[in-house]
């Protein structure tokens, strides 16, 4: 392999792995965003505890 070839591949490789940290990140980000409206969802759903007054 030539000088070229070295310096690419690690270059490479080292952008690979930022992308894949990257990647993982957002899509940890996406399921706990999914997550926390899904709970705003339910609460929003929910009945009051007492009816209201009317006359």
């Amino acid at each position: 392999m030539s000088k070229k070839d070295e310096t690419t591949g690690s270059w490479t490789g080292k952008a690979a792995l930022a992308g894949a940290a990257i990647g993982s990140a957002a899509v940890a980000a996406a399921l706990l965003y999914a997550s926390r409206r899904k709970d705003q969802a339910a609460k929003a759903k929910t009945p009051p505890a007492t009816p209201p007054e009317t006359d």
